[in-house]
């Protein structure tokens, strides 16, 4: 999908990964997961010294311990689906701060470095003539992750004297390391010099899964609003056709798809990650509808085929449909992903295990109808085994209600693809990877935009990546389904995006498009919609009754001293960010506070709706207290 840029295109695109470098460096700063004597790195895909660990000159280690050795907590039997291994490197000589553990996978990932790419790392601002390994280390750890490492608190004798006493002794350390099923084998290697001067010392040898064809990741979505159906989608190493077993004995058989490095986009001059170093084999992803469903029901179900395995025996409920009285759902964005031991990764997004708990502790209630994830998904950016990663923690979320999504700049952006924005956010993506694992009921390939009614609720979800100019293909779309929305039926319209029409956020790179407010916002108003959520800015903020700049209504406090929204008497949109769905928060200016702006919270959490034919109910829920830190209501009369 990649093409060459004009000199005009080029400078800009430079300029923005620039920019967009020392944003990322600086949020970055602020993670609680990376180790504080990691320096974050000014470039554009720099999150932490790890990430660009591949862009390093690979030394030769001195005199490495003879002794040296490293097992796997696995008693020699093949890894399982998911596994916490202890990793212990044992036979080191002189302790050191330097020493690190990586794991990668495949196993054959070369640690002799890749001199003839010296050209395919430009993204990570690294300009070292060569790269460490051929294929990217998934995560690592220092060894001092073991307190007693330096003290070399456990010891081992390798030589005595004769008269019995120690000549050698040599120290360990025991790291954990949170391995799931990524179908391709894994390997730990030792490494001295640190993130910076990395020289390998010691392999572990190749661990392979015990089944790497096993059905992972289910995770539903729906097809339309009936509600009679839904998609079932999941991962495995066997693209031979599988099915879903529901209800009282129905079946759907699948179809697996997948995708290769041949399929991610790239330019000449800035080879994407996707293409080369980050790669890792998807295998199939299978998809299946179940039909012949009630709306608002129980099912049970479980996937895979006899040769492959089968999932756990689950339960989902659909959605309520398009017409009936309530919905209730959730819905956050910038969501991403968190290591669940003490390594460090590419690229963290540290409230993100917060967000899914809080969630699954929501659902527990019986209250969720439903769950929006609007942009920035996994945060893979060309990682591909990330993507992994993601969907094993949104798995008890996902396998549960449906779980729609809208596209952002981390999965589709990048230079000559046809995104709006040239950065190359996506690490390559370019949203294939994305619409491989999420299948949304969107226009066609690449057009990721759709709409569906749940309840009283018309959501119409578009990409704020693809172009929304006026007379564009998905404007023109926009117009055509909001002018079509049945209100009698579904009272209110939500409309969903990633990148916002308003925001109190500064920082280098705006978070604001004008050229974007100035073509969409016009509908917004023409068409009456009641809500609109975005993502994007990675925090809880919400406006008045709001356009162009200007409030156009005030709510009042209801007897309960909730913000009510008349919308009986229309007068514009309400605007809320909910991007504080993971990734490091963002602040707010203290100064020169807009009129529109009439709360603002920086704090990892999600938004719960539940809207009837008359009242919608908005809260923003802390994720990690359960709290809800504000809240507001929009009522209208019956119709």
């Amino acid at each position: 999908m990649g093409s060459a840029l004009g000199s005009g295109s080029m400078a800009r695109l430079l300029l923005l990964v620039l920019l967009g470098g020392v944003c990322a460096a600086v949020a970055a700063s602020s993670s609680p997961l990376l180790p504080a004597a990691e320096t974050m790195r000014v470039s554009y895909a720099g999150k932490s010294e790890f990430r660009t660990v591949n862009r390093k000159p690979l030394g030769t280690c001195l005199d490495p311990s003879p002794y040296l050795a490293i097992s796997v907590s696995t008693g020699g039997a093949p890894l399982p689906d998911e596994a916490f291994l202890n990793v212990t490197v044992s036979g080191v000589l002189r302790p050191d701060r330097s020493h690190w553990v990586a794991m990668i996978t495949p196993s054959n990932s070369s640690v002799s470095g890749c001199p003839l790419n010296g050209l395919n790392y430009i993204e990570t601002g690294d300009l070292a003539s060569l790269p460490l390994l051929c294929h990217y280390p998934v995560k690592a750890q220092y060894l001092t992750s073991d307190t007693g490492y330096l003290g070399c608190k456990k010891s081992a004798c390798q030589k005595r004297r004769a008269s019995g006493t120690c000549k050698v002794r040599t120290c360990a350390a025991t790291l954990a390391f949170h391995v799931i099923n990524f179908r391709t084998d894994v390997e730990f290697v030792l490494f001295s010099g640190g993130f910076g001067t990395p020289c390998v010392l010691k392999r572990s040898g190749a661990l392979p899964f015990a089944n790497p064809a096993k059905p992972l990741h289910g995770h539903l979505s729906s097809i339309d609003s009936k509600a009679t159906s839904m998609r079932l989608t999941w991962v495995s190493g066997d693209g031979k056709p599988q099915q879903v077993q529901y209800g009282s004995g129905k079946t759907a058989a699948s179809v697996a798809t997948t995708f290769t490095h041949k399929d991610m986009c790239s330019i000449a001059v800035l080879p994407s990650p996707a293409k080369d170093f980050g790669w890792h084999d998807p295998g199939y992803i299978h998809s299946a509808v179940m039909t012949g469903l009630q709306p608002s029901q129980s099912y049970t179900y479980r996937y895979g085929s006899d040769s492959a395995g089968w999932s756990d025996t689950l339960k989902f409920r659909t959605p309520p449909a398009a017409g009936s009285g309530e919905l209730s759902f959730v819905i956050f964005g910038d969501m991403g992903k968190a290591p669940l031991d003490p390594s460090v990764e590419h690229y963290i997004q540290p409230g993100s295990t917060s967000v899914a708990k809080a969630v699954a502790t929501e659902m527990k209630t019986g209250k969720v109808d439903s769950i929006f994830h609007i942009g920035d998904i996994s945060y893979a950016t060309g990682f591909l085994v990330e993507w992994d990663f993601f969907l094993h923690l949104i798995t008890p979320l996902a396998s549960q209600v449906s779980y729609m999504t809208a596209i952002g700049n981390h999965e589709r952006d990048y230079a000559g693809s046809g995104s709006v924005y040239p950065t190359p956010d996506s690490g390559g993506e370019c949203g294939v990877a994305y619409e491989s694992y999420f299948p949304m009921p969107a226009s066609g390939k690449d057009k990721p935009w759709y709409s569906i009614e749940q309840g009283s609720v018309h959501f119409i979800v578009m990409s704020t990546e693809h172009e929304w100019s006026e007379k564009s293909e998905q404007y023109n779309w926009m117009v055509e389904d909001l002018s079509s929305v049945d209100r009698s039926r579904t009272p209110w319209v939500i409309f969903i995006g990633h990148r916002p029409m308003y925001s109190s956020n500064s920082g280098i790179l705006p978070s604001v498009d004008p050229n974007f407010v100035a073509s969409v916002e016009p509908l917004l108003l023409n068409y009456k919609v009641d809500l609109v959520l975005f993502g994007h800015v990675h925090n809880y903020e919400r406006t008045c009754a709001v356009y162009q700049g200007k409030c156009k209504g005030m709510p009042k406090k209801d007897a309960k001293g909730i913000d009510t929204y008349d919308n009986s008497k229309y007068t514009g949109p309400v605007h809320a960010i909910v991007g504080a769905g993971g990734f490091s928060l963002d602040s707010f200016p203290k100064i020169n506070r807009a009129s529109w702006s009439l709360s603002r919270i920086s704090e990892y959490g999600y938004a719960r709706v539940h809207a009837t034919k008359t009242d919608m109910l908005v809260q923003f829920v802390n994720s990690n207290t359960t709290a809800v830190q504000d809240q507001f209501r929009i009522v209208k009369g019956a119709t």
